[in-house]
């Protein structure tokens, strides 16, 4: 079958979101490259896909939070020519009160929710802006919005992506490719199980199903929206909040300070 579509790139593909992203890109007709740390889950997930898709499905069993395994997947992906979608999906999160938490998971949680994304990006954007072609897909969370729901550092990264995402649409929105953002809430994946806070824990009306999550992403990059927030139902209520911090942006430039400190 040929490969007209492109390689989609899914991180954190081995199981929950990644590996439903994983298996709508397939569907729509690209190749893929699956990256995650269990080489085990990951050829499974291959060995499902290919059988049911037909499609090319390649493995790389790395840890993102190991630099030099994030430097060997940078290279490799630098080295493509064929990359047309991202999916930046591999995360961690925490529900520790920040004071309380140990500072090396933190640390860890910066290097795979920030660090290795970022690098990611870098690697593919350059490719996909010369060919004017490509998607970058960055799972954010409803946290980056609601910063003081969960731990600190975990709303902080996932405030990092938001930006992040936003600050590339604005760059490269001349370029062909498209850039989005998605922010999850709470999603019935793997994900509240590593927590230590299982889903049967939280009101079961507050909690989306995956491929219903996944699924509203895809729409969501279909109809060209930058930020996709699937548990939102009034869009509008997000169309508003953008407008006051654009119009607000625009009243910070001023020589001196504001009367109230002086």
């Amino acid at each position: 079958m040929s490969n007209a579509n492109g390689f989609a790139v899914v991180t954190g593909a081995s199981k929950g979101m990644g590996a439903v992203f994983a298996q709508r890109l397939a569907r729509r007709g690209h190749d893929l490259l699956l990256v995650a740390r269990s080489a085990g889950e990951l050829e499974a997930l291959a060995a499902d896909l290919r059988a049911t898709t037909g499609r090319r499905v390649e493995i790389a069993a790395v840890d993102l939070t190991d630099s030099a395994h994030l430097l060997r997947l940078k290279e490799m992906l630098r080295a493509r020519s064929d990359i047309a979608v991202l999916v930046n999906n591999a995360g961690v999160g925490s529900v520790a009160p920040l004071l309380n938490a140990n500072v090396d998971d933190m640390e860890r949680m910066i290097a795979l929710n920030v660090t290795a994304l970022t690098r990611l990006t870098y690697a593919v954007v350059p490719q996909m802006a010369a060919r004017g072609a490509g998607t970058v897909i960055n799972v954010s969370s409803i946290v980056a919005i609601a910063t003081e729901m969960m731990n600190g550092v975990y709303g902080a990264s996932k405030s990092y992506v938001l930006a992040f995402t936003q600050s590339l649409q604005h760059e490269l929105a001349q370029s062909g490719i498209r850039v989005q953002a998605v922010l999850p809430g709470v999603t019935a994946t793997p994900f509240w199980d590593t927590l230590g806070h299982p889903l049967s824990n939280l009101p079961a009306q507050i909690i989306m199903s995956v491929g219903d999550l996944v699924d509203a992403s895809l729409a969501g990059l279909d109809q060209g929206e930058v930020v996709t927030i699937p548990g939102l139902h009034d869009v509008e209520q997000w169309n508003a909040h953008e407008a006051a911090r654009r119009a607000l942006a625009t009243q910070f430039g001023n020589a001196r300070p504001a009367a109230r400190y002086g």
